[in-house]
Formats: structure tokens, C-alpha cells, sequence
């Protein structure tokens, strides 16, 4: 009777016994393990894995109001995160082969995020204050600029006066 007992609540938690195991127990291992062989194969499934786990915690933890309704999520992610690490499907591998890998080598056809011409050009500018800088150094040398620096650093330390009191700059910290 007692057997049985414990057999029925093995039956019925065996999501929550069985997802910490396939998620962390047996990667962590499988993880170690790979570091310690000098094979990149082993390596790039562990470590495309990891990338999808944090996905999935991710998106368990932005949807998890929506997961809490859903009956059967603990058991869908028990099939899916199997689907991933055990080696006879090597599934992380094939998400990173088919998924990940054609957006990250070749973005510019990536059509995951619009971003308008004008904001590209923005973007790709060089920085007009450091374009500026480099050619006040070209022209004047490196010594000069380092002298205006000092030069800004010294008025910048300097109290000011306003009328009859005198202005400190960490007056205004709170």
C-alpha cells in the first residue's frame, strides 16, 4: 500500500521531478563534459542549449500569468527542453543550425527588426565630437590637446563666483 502510494505521487509530480533533471542536472553534467574533451561539436550543442534555456526562462517569466492558465505547460516544456538535450535528437543543435545561425551570419537580410534607412544613417555616422577631436589632434598634435584637456579639467575644478556667494559644483548633489 505504501509503495503505491508513493508511486502516485511520483506519477503526479513528475514534471516537477523531472524538469530540474533534464534542464540543469543532466546539462550542467553533459556541460562539464564538453569542456573537457577537445571536440567543438559537443561544445556548440551545450552552448547553443544554455542560449535556449534562457530564452525559455525568459519568456516563462514575461508570460507567466498566460503559462499559469495553461494545464499542460509544465509537461510541453518537459517535451521540449528533452527535445533539446538528449543527444539522439540533438535538437539545440538543430535550433541553432536552422534558427540562429542564418540571422547571425547574415543580418542585413534579417527581416526580425524594420529599422528605416534615416535611423541607419544616423547610427553608421562617425560621433561629430570624436571627429572633432581627431582632427584638432591631427592639426595640433597630441600634446596640445592634452594641454586644452588640462586646460578644462582645471576651469571645470575652479569654484566660480555669482555675485557674492561662490558656486560649488557638488552644492547640487543630494
Amino acid at each position: 500500500m505504501g509503495s503505491g502510494n508513493f508511486l502516485q505521487v511520483v506519477a503526479n509530480n513528475f514534471d516537477v521531478l523531472a524538469l530540474p533533471v533534464v534542464c540543469l542536472v543532466y546539462p550542467l553534467y553533459a556541460s562539464i563534459k564538453a569542456i573537457e574533451t577537445k571536440s567543438i561539436v559537443d561544445d556548440q550543442q551545450w552552448l547553443t542549449y544554455w542560449v535556449l534555456y534562457s530564452l525559455m526562462t525568459l519568456f516563462e517569466l514575461t508570460f507567466a500569468k498566460v503559462l499559469e492558465v495553461v494545464a499542460v505547460w509544465p509537461y510541453v516544456k518537459l517535451i521540449i527542453m528533452s527535445w533539446l538535450v538528449l543527444p539522439h535528437f540533438n535538437g539545440a543543435a538543430h535550433v541553432y543550425k536552422n534558427f540562429i545561425r542564418p540571422y547571425y551570419m547574415n543580418p542585413q537580410t534579417s527581416t526580425l527588426w524594420y529599422i528605416p534607412q534615416k535611423a541607419k544613417e544616423i547610427f553608421s555616422a562617425p560621433d561629430d565630437v570624436l571627429t572633432a577631436a581627431e582632427k584638432y589632434m591631427e592639426q595640433h598634435g597630441t600634446e596640445a590637446f592634452e594641454r586644452l584637456m588640462h586646460k578644462q579639467q582645471a576651469e571645470r575644478d575652479r569654484p566660480r563666483r555669482n555675485n557674492n556667494y561662490m558656486i560649488f559644483d557638488d552644492d547640487y548633489v543630494y
